[in-house]
């Protein structure tokens, strides 16, 4: 079996170093089997570059095309793929157990909207001092957060106690 390219991207001209080669030329018609050699002759004839397609072939295919619009191509393939890429990010809210009704109403609205923007929300109860004797109350806010978000999010880490606060992981459906 030939070796794979070992640098990254095809072999190009002299780099096919194969006995035996399958051609195709730059209309894209198969012109079968023949040398390597003769194969980068005819490259060389029309003014372009000998590409390997498929190394791992028997015998390896080659293609006769303009080498450096062939790596502009591969390059803008890339980039359009990296913008419909979406990056999903974790937003932290940070909550009371004696959060008040509307500033509970406002941390809400900022989860809605992190949630529909596609992203995680970590919900962080921090208790200080004697709260820590009353977790059940900040159970209490993180379930109530949970049943308000319930129709647009799932939960991916159920509430756990770290040190003095206490977290929640919320992701989109």
């Amino acid at each position: 079996m030939p070796a794979t390219p070992s640098r990254d991207g095809p072999r190009v001209n002299e780099e096919i170093r194969v006995p035996q080669v399958r051609l195709i030329d730059q209309d894209g018609e198969m012109q079968g089997v023949m040398t390597a050699r003769d194969a980068l002759l005819r490259a060389f004839s029309v003014g372009l570059d000998l590409l390997e397609i498929s190394p791992n072939a028997e015998p390896p295919v080659v293609k006769i095309l303009d080498y450096g619009k062939y790596k502009y191509e591969q390059q803008k393939k890339r980039n359009e793929a990296k913008k419909k890429q979406k990056v999903i990010e974790i937003k932290e809210i940070k909550v009371r157990p004696n959060i008040d009704e509307n500033d509970y109403q406002v941390k809400l609205r900022a989860m809605k909207t992190f949630i529909e923007e596609g992203d995680k929300v970590k919900v962080t109860l921090r208790f200080r001092g004697r709260e820590m004797a009353h977790q059940d109350i900040g159970i209490k806010v993180l379930e109530r957060i949970r049943t308000d978000m319930d129709n647009a999010t799932k939960v991916e880490q159920m509430p756990r106690m770290e040190n003095r606060q206490m977290i929640m992981v919320l992701t989109p459906r």
